[in-house]
Parts: structure tokens; sequence; C-alpha cells
């Protein structure tokens, strides 16, 4: 990185009307927090920086947690020319152009170049393949940072030539260290404001930013400047001042991305392991997250069949109601109807028999079985069927007792085969005893239930 792009930085650091984040952004490995598991002491990773052979690498983690200020520091650390882009931004022409100042800077330099790529998970897979052949051949240094997971992002030549390195959300203890920074400092912090924050303010502030060591520094600032300063001199935080600074929860929730998918697993794994509170939690970080609800209306009517099944037929009718509710009321009304929906469904009996049921029936017409309809079966509606034989044979179930009489409904090649296997549970119990009693002639062995 040149020297005038670190003196852009530094300057950019020290302007007052910089986000405290960014003023208080650490410059080298002694200051940064978190990610021991990568750059802690006699870490692979650390040696590299210190050794100035730093691989391609992509950085993924949640947002807040230092992807970007590593890869700042990396550039601090190293003698490698640093070429920052966005993917937001960034155009095939801009990476193009700073490919060929790489090439000419290697050629009659001897000197590396680090790209960095801020959000890679926004390049397409034109803008990732431009990147393919000077990565491979060395040209240039790739650093990627993005919040999704790279092996749904980032295509497999590119994935295959770097290193993911996995970044954790920052802890409790590490979010403090870096806010109790942020206060003392009189420089690049807020040291100046005389701020006196309560413990119980620290540990909301903490929560609220979910990890996120951007939003809690940015929101601790917005607090103590618009907190007037009392006759002592000191500006006294509360938690009703970090609430009223925030305003509304910081949410690490992408409906478009990974956390999508993660969220809707956890929400059916709490159902399908009868954790209404889980349940619950996971519906609301979705819901609160701006996911759409016909969407988790959708899930929650696929769960019912698929989860919990005949053993509470109600299920999928609850299902289908809170999806008719949220499509009636909308949002943010219809919340309670797919809470309802969920507490419902969580802690019903729980039977996949229904689901591997159809499973072994789909399985069949898979590897081919396509029987002929047997001629019982069949409707007999112009002579020439009748003289063929359809319908002959048929026994009208309502003219037996029960309504029931014992005859075969498979074909022929068919017949004895099962598919539907009832569990144990809910009204699971009274199908058994039903089929039982009907079928003396059928042994239905009872399975126990698949998960």
């Amino acid at each position: 990185m040149s020297m005038d792009m670190f003196e852009r930085q530094a300057e950019e650091n020290l302007r007052q009307d910089a986000p405290l984040a960014t003023r208080m952004r650490p410059s080298n490995l002694e200051t940064f927090v978190g990610q021991e598991h990568i750059i802690g002491k006699g870490r692979v990773l650390r040696r590299a920086i210190e050794a100035d052979r730093v691989p391609s690498v992509i950085l993924w983690g949640p947002p807040g947690c230092g992807k970007t200020t590593l890869a700042f520091i990396i550039a601090n650390s190293t003698g490698a020319h640093f070429s920052p882009v966005s993917a937001v931004s960034a155009s095939v022409a801009d990476l193009r152009r700073i490919i060929e100042e790489a090439k000419e800077r290697r050629k009659n330099k001897r000197q590396k170049t680090i790209l960095f790529i801020d959000e890679i998970h926004r390049f397409n897979k034109t803008q990732q393949d431009v990147v393919l052949p000077v990565v491979e051949d060395g040209t240039v240094t790739l650093i990627g940072a993005t919040t999704e997971n790279p092996s749904f992002e980032v295509t497999s030549p590119l994935l295959s030539r770097t290193r993911v390195l996995p970044l954790k959300p920052l802890t409790e203890d590490e979010i403090q260290l870096i806010l109790l920074r942020a206060l003392k400092d009189r420089l690049l912090g807020i040291g100046d404001l005389n701020i006196e924050i309560a413990p119980e303010a620290m540990g909301q502030l903490i929560r609220m930013s979910n990890h996120d060591a951007r939003i809690a520094l940015n929101t601790l600032e917005v607090a103590g400047i618009n907190t007037p300063p009392e006759p002592d001199g000191k500006r006294y935080i509360l938690v009703s001042t970090i609430e009223d600074a925030f305003q509304r929860r910081a949410m690490l929730y992408d409906k478009g991305g990974e956390q999508h998918f993660d969220s809707i697993s956890a929400l059916h794994k709490s159902m399908r392991g009868s954790d209404p509170d889980a349940a619950l939690y996971w519906l609301a970080i979705m819901l609160e997250g701006g996911e759409d609800p016909l969407y988790l209306a959708r899930r929650l009517v696929r769960f019912a069949s698929e989860d919990v099944g005949m053993a509470d037929p109600q299920a999928l009718v609850i299902a289908m109601a809170a999806q008719q509710a949220v499509h009636f009321i909308g949002m943010p009304e219809g919340n309670l109807a797919l809470a309802q929906a969920v507490v419902y469904l969580t802690t019903a009996p729980k039977s996949n028999s229904l689901y591997h049921a159809y499973g072994r029936a789909q399985e069949e017409i898979k590897k081919g079985s396509n029987q002929s309809i047997p001629l019982h079966l069949r409707n007999p509606v112009t002579p020439m069927m009748q003289e063929m034989g359809y319908g002959k044979g048929y026994d009208y179930p309502h003219d037996h007792p029960e309504h029931f009489v014992e005859q075969e409904y498979l074909p022929n090649e068919l017949q004895g085969k099962q598919f539907y296997n009832p569990g144990n549970q809910g009204y699971e119990k009274e199908v058994i005893t039903r089929l039982k009693q009907w079928w003396r002639n059928k042994i239905r062995p009872e399975e126990p239930e698949q998960r």
C-alpha cells in the first residue's frame, strides 16, 4: 500500500466528523480485538503477515467483526501495494485497470499487489472470472471480505485458489473492551465528552449491538453527544439513553442470503424438536428482520404435513388458517396468527410416517412402476367397457357392516406392498387400531418413528 493511501486513511481516522467506529479502527495486530483463532500468537495467518507472505484469503464473518480492519492491517504490515475496491461499485473495467497496473508494478518494481474486494459475495461470475487468472498466477494476492457463505456466493475455481478464513462474532467482553478504549481515548475516541455509562446501560448497549463493534461504537457516540452534561461536567448514560439511541435493535438477518436459510432451518428443527420457546424466537428473528410472512406460512404448511402429519390431522388446518389470516389482515397484525400456528405445530404429536409413505410410493414410480389398473377398479361407463369386464367383481364397501370389505386395490404386481406404516403418536394410534380391525388378513408392522 502506498504511503499516500496510508496518509489518506490516517486523515480519515482523525477527521472529527468521521464516525467513531472509523476513528477507532486499529492499525496493527497488537490493538486488534478478537479473532484469536486466526491471528493469535503463533497462528498461521499471523505468521504469514509477519513474514510478508500472505496468501489469497476470503475473510468470512458477520458484520462488525473486523474483516475490513484486518485487511487494512495486513496491508499496513506488508510491502505490497494495496488496491481496495467495493463489489457494490467496482466494474469489470475497474478490475482490469487494477490488474494491468499490478502487472506493470510486478514487472518494473518487483512489488506485489494486494487486491482487497469488500463484499465479494456481490461479484457476479463475470467479475470473478476476471480476477481468477491473476490470482492463480500470483499477479495479485486477493483478500475478499464477505458476510455470506463463500461456498454459495464465490465460484468454485476462485474458491479453490483461496483460503477461506471464518471470523467469529465478537464476544460481549471483546465489545466491552472496544467501547472502554473509545471512552478513554481523547484523540480519536470520545474521552473528551467525559461520559459515565451505567453498568446496566453498558450491558444493554453490548446486547443490542448484536456482536457488531461498528454499531456499538457509533451508538455510543450518538448517545454521548446527545446527552447534555450535568453540573459536575459528566454526561451520564442510562439504559433509556441507549434504547433511545438505538430506536430499533440492529438485526443480523439477511433475508436474501445464508441467514435466511439458517434461520428457517433453526425454526423447522425447533418445531420438530417440540421446543416452543426456541421456535417462537426464530420466528420473531425472521419476522422482525423483514422476512416475507407468506413464505413463513408456506413453510408451516409443509411442516404440518411432513413432521406432524397423521399424528394430528388438525395441524394442516391450523397452518392453512394462519396463512389465510396473514393474507387477510396483513402485517404486523398477522404475526400472532403465525405465532399461534408455530406453537400448535411445535406442541403437536409428531409423525413423519406420511412423509415416508409418499416417499416409498414415489420411489416405486421412479423405478418405472406403472402397472395397469385392475379391471374391477375401473368404471364401466360404456357398454363396450362392461363387455370387457370393467367394474366386474368390485364389492361396494357401503353394502357391508362398518362400511368395509376386504378386497385388493393395488395392481396384481404390487399386491402386498406397503407404503404407509402408521406411527404410534397422537391420532395415528387410532389409525393403527382401525387398520388392524379392517385388514385382519394383512400384517401391518408398526415401524419406529424415523427422523
